[in-house]
């Protein structure tokens, strides 16, 4: 029997222009927030806030 995975992927959403840049994936049981990381946005070309979005 195969394992249920319990790593989601995420999509990442830059805060200040909107735009979706990165995946990555987190565990839903150990982190039930959402995902908040600074990240260099290329649209920006700086370091920005981004969120996790659905």
């Amino acid at each position: 029997m195969a394992k249920a995975k319990k790593r989601e992927n995420t999509t990442l959403k830059c805060s200040e222009c909107g735009e979706h840049n990165y995946i990555s994936t987190r565990n839903k049981k150990t982190h039930p927030q959402k995902l908040e990381i600074m990240k260099f946005c290329s649209r920006c070309g700086k370091m920005t806030l981004h969120k996790e979005a659905k």
